[in-house]
């Protein structure tokens, strides 16, 4: 009876020891944040009237300094709460409403239809790259981030995208936001910075009036341009 509590005892401690060193090898997180949304439930917070009093669109629009005839890239675009905005501005661009997810694709695709905006071009992401179709002159990246995996080659490839002069927008929430991802997924200014600076990049503005998000500009670095094709 004891040699067979024994035998028991040791697979069950086996057993613990190989759970344990499992536990130990899988991080507790990656760089990344990795997240699926369903539309029509992300809808009703992405696209609630309340969230202009803190996203503050119109002014987001208006230090970007929008032309007629730029192109615009909104990456991660979710439901469109940008997308739609800058297509209807006064400047009405043509935007690439990015993402990732097919439903999102699907519902921003129905949204322009039906409020009548032929300038939103809706775009299915990879997750290495947007799949842009040709070069912009402003990329928005509002809330997504830290949803990007493998961020210092994404962005270095991105730079292929990029107009002579255009500029990337990096908005993304602040540690003490009373809304936004886990606390370890929200960055300080310096990891932008530091990591688009390793992509090739150069900080051009940095704008402080979002109550919530820090909003970032940059440019590609001369030196560090992509050679054309």
């Amino acid at each position: 009876m004891r040699s067979k509590c024994y035998v028991v005892a040791l697979i069950l401690l086996a057993a613990c020891v190989g759970l344990g060193q499992a536990a130990e090898q899988k991080p507790f997180h990656a760089d990344h944040l990795e997240h699926h949304f369903d539309p029509k439930q992300s809808a009703l917070r992405w696209d609630d009237p309340k969230r202009d009093l803190w996203q503050l669109p119109d002014r987001v629009m208006a230090v970007l300094h929008l032309k007629q005839g730029y192109i615009v890239a909104d990456i991660g675009a979710g439901t469109g709460y940008f997308s739609v905005r800058l297509a209807k501005s006064k400047a009405a661009p043509k935007v690439y409403a990015v993402d990732i997810e097919p439903s999102m694709v699907s519902y921003v695709r129905e949204r322009a239809a039906e409020e009548g905006l032929p300038n939103v071009i809706v775009v299915q992401a990879a997750a290495d790259q947007p799949n842009l179709p040709e070069p912009v002159d402003v990329i928005l990246v509002v809330n997504t981030y830290h949803h990007i995996g493998n961020r210092g080659a994404y962005f270095r490839k991105l730079i292929e995208s990029i107009k002579p002069g255009g500029r990337v927008a990096i908005i993304d929430f602040k540690p003490n936001s009373p809304v936004g991802p886990p606390k370890e997924f929200r960055f300080p200014p310096e990891q932008f910075k530091s990591e688009l600076g390793q992509a090739g990049y150069k900080l051009v503005a940095e704008h402080a009036f979002l109550p919530r998000q820090y909003f970032l500009v940059f440019e590609v670095a001369r030196e560090l341009t992509a050679p054309s094709k």
